[in-house]
């Protein structure tokens, strides 16, 4: 009776292997997908003039995969991805459109120098632009840190000898 009961809702074991296996994929190919690591640029001073962000990106690792966040008040900044020689001049680029959110979120998908400025007039001048350097993304997982112990199962204790 069960049986004629999923086979009606089709629930052939062929089915839920199917499902069971999707799964196991969904499972195993995913995370590799979402462990990029968001940055909120400027922490919570957010983007902003006369914030300091060489030194905010100082020590942080950014990796292809990995996203920026900048957050502002709508209307009161933007920003614009920029070349090098434009974010040594504070240059807006021509026939660009600037992030202007309020809450921007850009995906690091190439490696290599990126440079952003806010095109309000003023703004870029007094300081509010980021320059960061993209690295690869992880292919593997990193070693344990020096001292750490990996976190592999102990071994099986022996059996006891109880005199037997």
């Amino acid at each position: 009776q069960r049986e004629r009961e999923r086979e009606a809702a089709g629930m052939t074991p062929q089915s839920v292997f199917l499902v069971f296996v999707v799964g196991v994929v969904a499972v195993v190919l995913l995370p590799g997908a979402t462990t990029g690591t968001q940055h909120l640029v400027g922490d919570y001073e957010g983007w902003r003039p006369g914030f300091d962000y060489n030194a905010w990106a100082r020590g942080r690792v950014f990796r292809v995969g990995d996203t920026l966040v900048f957050k502002y008040p709508k209307g009161k900044h933007n920003v614009y991805k920029v070349t090098g020689p434009e974010f040594m001049g504070c240059t807006v680029p021509v026939n660009t459109y600037p992030f202007a959110s309020g809450q921007d979120v850009i995906t690091l998908a190439a490696e290599g120098r990126k440079w952003y400025i806010c095109g309000v007039a003023g703004h870029c001048q007094m300081g509010q632009k980021l320059v960061i350097t993209v690295f690869p993304s992880q292919a593997e997982p990193p070693s344990p840190a020096e001292g750490e112990l990996p976190l592999t199962p102990a071994p099986a204790p022996a059996p006891a000898d109880h005199g037997c």
